[in-house]
């Protein structure tokens, strides 16, 4: 892993966040609506671990590969999810502890911040203002309520190009993520990588993915921005 002459002095000055499991702790609201839609095809649900696979990937993927549903169902399914979100389920969430303050002190050095989801962005903009984390960031991309850019490689495109990462200054960029799918967006886009490990992985999927960095928490997260990158090293992961 090289980093170029202003990376090792400065750390990342481009920061790409995901949402769900990264900046909020929403897994209570996303599952009990993953519930919600499933009871309307009959499918009663209540083992946590297969709830909790719907957190991150793009719903109507979700749908198909864990339940077999058509592309159709998934769409239905995606619809009876909404219902209960908008009223209920983008409250059952919370900032993690320390991510506020964390991201205060990235904007007060200047750094340029963006969010990078596969959330549709309208839900995503609610969550922030609710929590009030709005104000911290430059650049917010989502997937649009169709479907559109659901892709980590996409929105982390959009992401990029909005805080003007181009060839010249990618190596000052870094995706954080708690899902193999974040790991695979920044590579897709030959960007660095944070796996967040409190958040909603399992097992080994964020080293396995590849992961630049591991952070078992937010104050090592904050750490592994702020820090040159031989003070990163301790937080490298040995399989990147």
């Amino acid at each position: 892993m090289r980093c170029n002459r202003e990376e090792i002095m400065k750390g990342y000055q481009y920061i790409l966040f995901d949402l769900d499991g990264t900046l909020t702790e929403s897994g209570p609201g996303i599952m009990r609506c993953v519930q919600y839609a499933l009871d309307r095809f009959g499918i009663h649900e209540n083992d946590p671990a297969k709830l909790q696979r719907f957190i991150g990937p793009p719903l109507d993927d979700s749908f198909r590969t864990f339940y077999g549903f058509s592309e159709e169902d998934a769409r239905r399914a995606r619809e009876f999810y909404r219902e209960r979100y908008w009223k209920k389920g983008i409250y059952e969430n919370a900032p993690y502890p320390g991510i506020p303050a964390m991201l205060e002190t990235l904007q007060e050095e200047g750094r340029s911040l963006a969010l990078a989801t596969s959330k549709p962005q309208a839900m995503a903009e609610e969550v922030l203002r609710h929590f009030d984390l709005m104000k911290y960031l430059d650049v917010l991309v989502g997937a649009g309520m169709n479907g559109e850019h659901q892709t980590k490689p996409e929105v982390v495109a959009l992401a990029l190009a909005g805080l003007g990462v181009n060839e010249e200054n990618h190596n000052e960029a870094a995706m954080v993520g708690d899902r193999s799918f974040d790991i695979e967006g920044a590579k897709a886009r030959k960007i660095d990588s944070v796996g967040v490990l409190y958040g909603y992985s399992e097992g080994d999927e964020l080293a396995q993915a590849g992961a630049s960095y591991l952070a078992e928490t937010v104050a090592d997260l904050g750490k592994i921005l702020r820090s040159s990158c031989d003070d990163r090293l301790p937080y490298r992961n040995a399989r990147a």
